[in-house]
């Protein structure tokens, strides 16, 4: 996840307002509102990040693109814009959805294999991460051709490499030292 410090302490601050007022399912589906549009179209984050669109329209158009959205997170996002912040809406987002899932003790982790794992290799496999692990795990599965076999698993900033490709590569780095 790309984010910027500013990113990370606005995402807080949020999630503290949300808090505060019992609105954190709210917010949270808003702020997935807000990531599904960055990754739909780049036409978002070029609108964000216009130095040409003076803020004022910027909250208009926002406005009326999100109009569904609780006041909470349409003010939080005209506040980013008269900020001149609007740049960051999209890592704020996904900041807060991080925060969010580690509040509730959700731990995303990600399964990269070569092919599909059956249900008695990933329940292998989820049961070890739990032994080590404290909360929910929340897993995504991946199909990666390039591994030959094996599986990564990633965890935050934590890497577990037991594929094929990977220890090819280590038993060639072996032999031509």
């Amino acid at each position: 996840m790309k984010s910027t410090k500013s990113a990370v302490r606005y995402a807080k601050a949020l999630l503290e307002l949300a808090q505060e007022q019992n609105k954190l399912d709210v917010v949270e589906s808003n702020m997935l509102d807000i990531i599904n549009a960055g990754k739909e179209t780049h036409d978002f984050q070029v609108f964000l990040n216009s130095p040409i669109i003076k803020a004022d329209k910027k909250i208009s158009v926002l406005n009326q693109l999100f109009a569904n959205f609780d006041s909470l997170t349409l003010s939080f996002l005209a506040l980013i814009t008269k900020n001149s912040r609007e740049r960051l809406i999209i890592d704020i987002a996904l900041s807060f959805v991080s925060q969010l899932k580690e509040l509730k003790g959700i731990v995303p982790i990600s399964i990269t294999s070569a092919s599909a794992l059956d249900t008695k290799t990933r329940d292998v496999i989820l049961s070890k991460i739990n032994a080590t692990v404290k909360g929910q795990l929340e897993v995504e599965e991946i199909i990666d051709k390039d591994l030959i076999g094996g599986f990564v698993v990633r965890m935050g900033d934590k890497q577990i490499d037991a594929s094929v490709a990977s220890q090819l590569n280590r038993m060639k780095q072996e032999l031509t030292k």
